[in-house]
């Protein structure tokens, strides 16, 4: 799992903890909650039959898994695939999307790292845009 470095304290991935958020606001509207996993990530154990261009899709409403673990570290869960029981488990960046079945609606996680605020413009320095040319007036009646 990565880090993220803010204020100059490591933070761990926020993933972990939006994947629980959505999937407890899918499940409290009746909705039924599926997670798009990459694959192709390191430690994803998913049915390889079920993998179709380097994802899955998996239903994880309580109905459909048994001793679902959305932890920070790991998701784990037992599912019924053609009738066979398979131990699913992958980490949370492993995670590309979560959604409603229904209605679609949910969240998609870039497939990049996480934020990186080395990246970001120093918030503590205003930014000032210049204005080119003459100032004008307009009259307004």
């Amino acid at each position: 799992m990565s880090d993220l470095l803010v204020g100059g304290e490591a933070m761990s991935s926020s993933r972990p903890y939006m994947v629980r958020a959505i999937h407890a606001w899918i499940t409290d509207n009746g909705f039924t909650p599926y997670i798009v996993v990459d694959a192709t990530q390191p430690m994803v154990t998913v049915p390889v039959a079920h993998i179709d261009e380097g994802k899955i899709v998996l239903n994880c409403g309580y109905d459909a898994v048994s001793n679902l673990s959305i932890e920070n570290e790991w998701i784990s869960f037992s599912a019924r695939f053609s009738g066979m029981s398979e131990d699913i488990s992958f980490p949370p960046d492993a995670v590309r999307a979560i959604y409603a079945r229904e209605n679609g609606q949910g969240m998609v996680f870039p497939e990049d790292a996480e934020f990186d605020p080395s990246q970001q413009p120093d918030s503590d320095t205003p930014k000032v845009e210049e204005k080119k040319g003459r100032p004008s007036l307009k009259i307004v009646k």
